[in-house]
């Protein structure tokens, strides 16, 4: 029961930030679940998650969808999302909670230098943001920092990236699921929490859209990911 709690917890505070910011559920909520359900079912459950919170928030934004971007992005990360099903089930459980957790970080390094860093210009940059989305996805649960430095790049409006890549993650969470063929194993107590968590979530999340500044909900979400990553790292190096 303890643990259905805690998976609960974590899946409201991501799908809230989810809400706010446009990105963060997979941050916010991979390293833990991690940590809650081991490397592989762990991130499975943060794929189901994602793909039920992308879609569902993209019935209130779809409006300012931009489908050519989508399909930029969208294209290029689906053979890379093959790849990283591929790595996620052939590590054992130990060395892949270390790829989990050190690659979590590196994301989180692409967020908090997104703002100086515009490398990832016009179609090239766009192919290259689908492959590393596509690939982290997969592996870690997390796609969003590659897509978020392309916005950057690209100078991409917040409210058109923050739709966008609604359809981005949601499409790319159902192929990460597919390629890696499998469901999590999880109890029905935690089935029953996650989807309060991520209901209570989102209302939440509506709630603060438009209260909270950007940067304080960044600077929370990167500060809540760099914690679970750093101790996603450190229970597989200790398993090794």
């Amino acid at each position: 029961m303890i643990q259905a709690i805690g998976l609960g917890m974590v899946v409201f505070v991501g799908a809230t930030a989810q809400r706010v910011t446009g990105l963060g559920f997979s941050l916010v909520t991979s390293p833990y679940l991690v940590l809650l359900l081991g490397p592989f079912d762990g991130v499975l459950v943060v794929n189901t998650c994602a793909v039920l919170t992308a879609f569902i928030v993209l019935t209130q934004v779809w409006r300012d969808v931009d489908p050519r971007r989508a399909a930029l992005l969208i294209g290029p990360a689906l053979p890379a999302v093959v790849a990283g099903a591929w790595m996620a089930r052939t590590l054992p459980g130990p060395p892949l909670a270390v790829v989990v957790g050190l690659l979590i970080l590196c994301a989180l390094v692409a967020v908090v230098a997104s703002e100086r860093a515009r490398v990832l210009r016009g179609t090239p940059g766009a192919v290259a943001a689908g492959v590393g989305s596509g690939f982290l996805n997969a592996t870690v649960g997390a796609g969003g920092p590659a897509v978020a430095l392309y916005a950057v790049s690209s100078g991409w409006a917040q409210h058109r990236f923050a739709a966008t890549a609604q359809l981005v993650f949601g499409v790319l969470g159902a192929a990460s699921l597919v390629a890696k063929g499998g469901r999590p194993s999880m109890a029905a107590a935690g089935w029953t929490t996650v989807a309060a968590g991520l209901a209570a979530g989102i209302l939440a999340g509506n709630r603060l859209s438009g209260r909270v500044p950007p940067a304080r909900g960044r600077a929370a979400v990167i500060a809540l990911a760099m914690a679970g990553a750093l101790l996603t790292v450190i229970k597989g190096l200790a398993a090794l």
